[in-house]
């Protein structure tokens, strides 16, 4: 038995290792990074200080994929979205996956509405909870962390630049 423990923990820490991370960082790491990296990729050219704001906001609903909130807010196709990615939580898509949307890919601005009016260089992440009941996962919070750290170090985001809900734990 000690032999087993033994081994999956020098496993756990090569790995970690292998992920440029210090065993430090959780379990998570290795996971997070390349999904992250992938997400974060986009069509069109990723100019240098084309962003420079990071806003974290919930969808309000209790479950849901980049498709299912197009749908709910009347959209014709997730195509329309007015965000750059999506993270779900296991209730419409898998617990942690983040979806990019067409204007992320596009390198577009999101559209202001009633609920925000940031500025053309703000990149929005929405989390699927409502932030009352349904809250955002483990899994949830640490892609989020993840994300917003690659889109700070690719855009030179500070981190006084990175908004998240009032009530993000």
């Amino acid at each position: 038995m000690a032999a087993l423990l033994v081994s999956m923990t020098a496993g756990a820490i090569i790995l970690m290792a292998l992920g440029d991370n210090s065993p430090s960082a959780g379990v998570f790491s290795l996971s997070s990074r390349i999904p992250v990296q992938k997400a974060v990729h986009s069509r069109a050219y990723q100019m240098p200080g084309r962003w420079d704001r990071i806003e974290i906001y919930y969808s309000g609903t209790k479950a849901g994929n980049i498709e299912q909130l197009a749908s709910l807010s009347g959209l014709a196709s997730a195509k329309d979205t007015n965000c750059h990615f999506v993270i779900c939580n296991g209730l419409g898509g898998g617990d942690g996956l983040i979806q990019s949307s067409e204007k992320w890919q596009r390198q577009w601005s999101i559209i202001p509405g009633r609920n925000w009016y940031g500025s053309d260089k703000t990149i929005r992440i929405c989390i699927v909870a409502d932030g009352k009941t349904a809250h955002p996962t483990d899994s949830q919070r640490q892609k989020t962390l993840v994300l917003v750290e690659e889109l700070r170090r690719i855009f030179g985001i500070q981190a006084e630049s990175v908004y998240y809900p009032r009530n993000w734990r």
